[in-house]
């Protein structure tokens, strides 16, 4: 019971932390003019800044330690309403020194399955879609903080302090090989992500979209852990290529798209699995991961679109990820 509890109150945590970094980028960074130099500030922060984090919290432990103090760096962003810059950084911050101290540990309790952690990752998208338009609109600018001051009293309390452990980042025989496809199937999939555009995605299918990711991760963990993490990626990465030739139709399109992310919580477990005592590093170079394949899509880089291209990126990311699992069932 302790260790769903602690998977719970880490998840229900990553909403209000994502949430309450959406709403204050949109709220005061957006209108300020420097909205696009913010975003990658925040960005780098967010997800870049995991990777240093993550060898920090495997070296000292205590993961709820990291991510309470997400939660009250991130409230004191909103403190900076006149200062964008600074709260982006500041809301970046927070956001990666929750998310590494709740992935670390959630890793770290998970016995080497994967479905604690798709129930960690997936409702971050819900988080940011609701904040983001919460922010555009009207709601009351002290609710996020408030909230998380009692995710952070949540945490405390009721997540167990995780013990520090002896940090290797040595890999044997075909581990880095492995571990640099996994890397390369994150970078993929964060590309795809903001390569997607659908006409149909407004109104109710914008709800349902977000949804279907959200969705899509919670079940990746789960079918990799009853099918086996080979089947379960085969399964969705080749039905969701077929589906995405479809995407024209908005159910075809979100189903396919939840598909596309049931394997994020298997490449965080294979990581941490190929790095046995750094389970903080290793969810902090996979953000990294996401982190590199935004730049492109922030560069405005001409690149292709359409479902065709989103097909082959299901399918590239089988080629990589099949032998990256090794001989797991």
């Amino acid at each position: 019971m302790g260790k769903h509890r602690t998977v719970a109150v880490f998840a229900a945590g990553h909403f209000l932390v994502d949430l309450a970094c959406a709403f204050a980028m949109l709220r005061w960074v957006r209108p300020s003019g420097s909205w696009t130099e913010a975003v990658l500030l925040y960005d780098f922060f967010a997800f870049a800044g995991q990777m240093p984090l993550g060898l920090m919290s495997d070296r000292f432990g205590n993961g709820r330690g990291f991510a309470g103090a997400g939660c009250l760096l991130v409230s004191a962003a909103y403190l900076l309403p006149g200062a964008p810059m600074a709260l982006a950084v500041i809301s970046g911050l927070g956001n990666a020194l929750y998310h590494i101290g709740g992935g670390r540990d959630v890793l770290a309790l998970s016995e080497g399955k994967a479905g604690p952690l798709g129930v960690f990752v997936s409702p971050g998208a819900l988080g940011l879609f609701l904040g983001a338009a919460l922010g555009r609109g009207r709601a009351p600018a002290f609710l996020p903080p408030v909230l998380l001051l009692g995710a952070a009293a949540a945490v405390w309390l009721l997540c167990g302090k995780s013990a520090p452990k002896s940090v290797s980042l040595e890999l044997s025989g075909a581990g880095l090989p492995a571990l640099t496809a996994l890397f390369l199937v994150v970078v993929l999939r964060s590309l795809t992500g903001f390569l997607l555009v659908f006409p149909w995605k407004t109104g109710g299918w914008a709800w349902v979209f977000v949804l279907c990711v959200a969705m899509g991760k919670a079940l990746g963990g789960r079918a990799s852990d009853r099918l086996g993490v080979r089947t379960a990626a085969l399964a969705s990465l080749g039905l969701a290529a077929a589906l995405f030739l479809l995407s024209g139709s908005p159910v075809c399109g979100c189903a396919a798209v939840l598909l596309f992310n049931m394997t994020m919580p298997v490449t965080l477990r294979g990581a941490a699995d190929l790095l046995p005592g750094a389970e903080g590093f290793s969810f902090g170079l996979l953000t990294f991961a996401l982190f590199l394949g935004f730049l492109p899509a922030y560069l405005d880089l001409p690149l292709p679109g359409g479902p065709w291209v989103y097909a082959g990126a299901c399918l590239l990311s089988l080629a990589l990820l099949l032998p990256a699992l090794g001989k797991r069932p």
